[in-house]
């Protein structure tokens, strides 16, 4: 499926009290974006960097403490009103931020950096390409383009009894998506398997973090009781049902 950019503005938006509390796995992967980062480019300190898909401001805080040094952070979403969670979230350093609210694929970038960073975001876009490109024209020569997102086995069990899912690529294929423009430092994937009491908290999750945005269709009771048969039948442990993601992650320097 092709995503629906204000069907994600609107899930993630409403998904907002909740995401940190259910987000055990974007939590996961920004830890080892920024791990990854300092093994591939133990040397980096960037003075001004851009991050995508900031959403409620979990990867900004690591961030923040992982650069010191950092004197400009420019963060950007879809939604707005997540510029006041990220304030909320780095307290006096909010003067240090500049929030950018729109598309990262048409919005007009205001400056160059020295690191452009994005975690768990951009699995959503719909030329990502096109987007390292434009990227790779804003960043400072000897800058570094680090980001994670998710590849074809995510949420597998989803798209097993649905039909539903983006259309992921597979590590191969985003290793040469970004290769056509950068230098690749380090790539690597996972995948990160969350356990559940039962379906229903599987629906439940998804809806907490944001991440039912391919579909707007709403289920009937016989419909949801069919899809706990399944997903029970097909994929519980004795202990409960998991869920798969699969985090990829690209390190790179742009070909000058």
């Amino acid at each position: 499926m092709i995503p629906d950019k204000k069907l994600i503005k609107l899930r993630f938006k409403q998904a907002a009290a909740t995401y940190e509390q259910q987000a055990k796995v974007q939590h996961l992967v920004a830890d080892r974006l920024l791990a990854l980062l300092g093994t591939a480019a133990p040397d980096a300190a960037p003075a001004s960097m851009l991050e995508i898909g900031c959403c409620t401001g979990l990867l900004t805080e690591k961030i923040m403490a992982r650069f010191p040094s950092l004197s400009h952070l420019t963060v950007s979403d879809l939604e707005p009103s997540f510029a006041q969670c990220v304030e909320r979230k780095v307290g006096n350093l909010a003067d240090n931020i500049t929030f950018l609210a729109g598309d990262i694929e048409s919005v007009d970038l205001p400056a160059h950096y020295d690191l452009i960073i994005s975690s768990s975001t951009l699995h959503w876009v719909h030329d990502l390409p096109g987007l390292c490109r434009k990227l790779h024209a804003h960043l400072n020569v000897g800058g570094i383009l680090a980001f994670s997102l998710y590849g074809v086995d995510n949420l597998r069990e989803i798209r097993a009894l649905t039909g539903m899912g983006l259309q992921y690529r597979n590590f191969e294929q985003l290793q040469a998506v970004v290769a056509d423009t950068f230098n690749i430092l380090a790539a690597e994937e996972t995948q990160e398997t969350l356990c559940f009491s039962d379906p229903l908290s599987v629906l439940q999750h998804l809806r907490a973090t944001g991440v039912n945005s391919i579909g707007q269709q709403i289920w009937t009771r016989k419909q949801v009781n069919a899809f706990i048969a399944e997903y029970t039948n097909r994929f519980a442990d004795g202990q409960g049902v998991c869920l798969t993601y699969h985090p990829m992650f690209i390190i790179a320097r742009p070909r000058h």
